[in-house]
């Protein structure tokens, strides 16, 4: 198994990925008893596939040279996803029916949650201007050209602006080599996974519906310049208490009247809400969490990884008598929940460094994630649900 980043707690510096390392499709999926099953024994098995686009921290050397020098470890691992990859390897390895697929890199290198432009250079030297014309930490719109920002949510900036049109192409060389070697290869082995993965379960005529889940991590809090993540978001930007569930609808799950034609909802909304009480139920049972601390595509509707998901697959195009459906949602924790008091208490100070993960932690969300997803199994077959919170498999 592929280790997670590991750094030294204390250390300020920006954890990287030493040049030229590059990444297999077998470094990125994760599944349960991987020295006895093969990929498509679990393939076979598998009801549930989670992505997650950006937990990757570490940075690739090859763009790691183009940060800006005061960069500190807070401040990079503050613009990553940093909790879900153990919460989901964890969770991938005490169920037999989830497959995970991880990337590498973080999405300093390029956001596989949003589309990828098809001229970076373009779209990066808008991104700049709009920063420059916003001035130093000032809120900026980059809707449209953040596949690669050149700040942070926090505004921070994170590369420096090449002055020349040969440091620009410099840029752009580096860049592009980096993705090849890391969040191509996790693209590229998503979708693949998800093809192979619908054929399977097509071929044998189940019409068990099928999900696939991209998760993710938001604070509430934004960091300011010393590094203490304090600056609360705006109140239409905030996360519930555990989290979000989005489909591209409204707040109960439904198309929006004002969507698009072509933007559909990527999961049955009863589906969907189905789903949300699972998680309120074993959240409330494991962790004291109330109703409103799960909600429905609020602050986030969901992004490019369910969009993508829903039209490869073709989503509600076909009907449970002819095959199994795929249902795609985004799930959006509240980064304070995952972590937990300790670690949070430790970001809300100013300084550098990362906190430690709490291991304990991260097993018990992962069960309440199984659970969940039991309770949500047994209500697709009209059967009771069964909590189930043993520790299969260690740590």
């Amino acid at each position: 198994m592929r280790p997670l980043t590991a750094w030294a707690e204390g250390d300020a510096t920006p954890a990287l990925i030493p040049a030229g390392t590059a990444f297999a499709p077998e470094d990125l999926i994760f599944y349960a008893h991987p020295e006895s099953r093969s990929l498509e024994q679990a393939l076979a098995e598998a009801d549930l596939i989670v992505t997650c686009p950006h937990s990757g921290s570490a940075a690739p050397e090859e763009v790691a040279r183009h940060l800006v020098p005061e960069y500190t470890r807070r401040l990079q691992f503050d613009y990553t996803d940093l909790s879900t990859a153990p919460i989901v390897r964890r969770w991938a390895q005490i169920d037999p029916r989830v497959i995970y697929v991880e990337n590498p890199h973080p999405r300093l290198v390029r956001d596989p949650n949003r589309a990828k432009p098809e001229d970076v250079k373009a779209t990066l030297r808008e991104a700049f201007e709009r920063v420059r014309e916003a001035g130093p930490l000032q809120r900026v719109d980059l809707t449209g050209v953040d596949a690669i920002r050149p700040v942070t949510f926090s505004f921070y900036p994170l590369f420096k602006e090449p002055a020349t049109d040969e440091a620009w192409e410099s840029l752009l060389r580096d860049f592009e080599a980096a993705g090849e070697l890391g969040v191509d290869v996790y693209e590229d082995t998503r979708r693949a996974l998800l093809r192979r993965w619908f054929t399977v379960h097509q071929g044998r005529g189940t019409g068990t519906p099928l999900t696939a889940l991209s998760f993710h991590d938001t604070m509430n809090t934004t960091t300011r310049p010393d590094g203490a993540v304090v600056v609360e978001r705006a109140e239409t930007d905030r996360l519930p208490n555990v989290v979000s569930l989005s489909n591209r609808g409204d707040a109960e799950g439904n198309p929006r009247p004002d969507a698009a034609p072509f933007d559909s909802v990527t999961m049955d909304p009863e589906r969907l809400r189905s789903l949300a009480g699972a998680f309120r139920s074993a959240f409330t049972e494991g962790f004291g969490a109330a109703p409103e601390d799960v909600s429905l595509n609020q602050p986030y509707l969901g992004s490019q990884e369910i969009i993508e998901a829903r039209d490869t697959v073709g989503i509600g195009r076909r009907t449970r008598e002819a095959g199994p459906l795929i249902d795609a949602v985004q799930a959006e924790f509240l980064r304070e929940f995952l972590m937990g008091e300790a670690a949070v208490e430790a970001l809300h100070s100013p300084g550098g460094t990362w906190p430690s993960t709490d291991e304990q932690r991260v097993d018990a969300i992962a069960q309440a994630c199984k659970a969940a997803w039991d309770t949500y199994r047994a209500t697709l077959a009209g059967q009771p649900a069964a909590h189930t919170t043993q520790h299969d498999g260690a740590w």
